[in-house]
């Protein structure tokens, strides 16, 4: 089971780059680790530190973002490689909402995967996220973003949208199924 997302509210941490690649939220240096946790001390690694030393230019290092829920980025966000490392980064780090206004396919699946909801919006509206100081709130049984007065809509699949809502991973989903399962195979014996 993972850990349920319903609403989330926080202000956001923008990071305005496009094509940020797994081997940037991540580098492979750090994939020596085989559980899921762990990984956010390592999130953005060599954009965050110098031999070890905060850069204090970079947003993540700013204690204004600290305990931010919701990372908001440019185009492509995930591309690279396959690297499931990335989402376990991500949410070790705390984030549980990744806004973009496009994700590589295979990180936007492994956000789902590990309970992350990863929302593609058009670029004039991350580009104003990106700008915002008061608190956003995402709501994903409504699928709404709010902030600033401002309310406005988000698609999500309704299969990954209940997997999200009710904390379900890839055993979970199979788990639902256990008498059916135990059913056939006691038939087919």
């Amino acid at each position: 089971m993972m850990e349920k997302i319903s609403k989330v509210s926080s202000i956001v941490t923008p990071l305005d780059r496009p094509n940020i690649d797994t081997d940037q939220i991540v580098p492979k240096q750090f994939l020596k680790l085989v559980q899921r946790t762990g990984f956010g001390a390592f999130l953005f690694h060599d954009w965050r530190f110098d031999q070890n030393n905060q850069k204090k230019e970079f947003v993540l290092n700013d204690p204004k973002y600290s305990g931010s829920h919701i990372l908001v980025s440019g185009d492509n966000f995930g591309c690279g490689s396959s690297r499931e490392h990335a989402a376990w980064a991500i949410k070790d780090f705390g984030f549980d909402v990744v806004i973009a206004p496009s994700f590589a396919d295979i990180f936007y699946n492994n956000c789902f995967k590990n309970g992350i909801l990863p929302i593609s919006l058009p670029k004039d509206i991350v580009s104003d996220l990106m700008k915002t100081v008061s608190t956003v709130s995402v709501d994903l049984a409504s699928q709404t973003i709010s902030y600033d007065s401002k309310s406005m809509k988000f698609d999500i699949d309704e299969s990954r949208k209940k997997t999200l809502l009710e904390g379900l991973d890839d055993i979970a989903i199979t788990l639902q199924h256990e008498a059916t399962i135990t059913a056939f195979e006691k038939s087919h014996a």
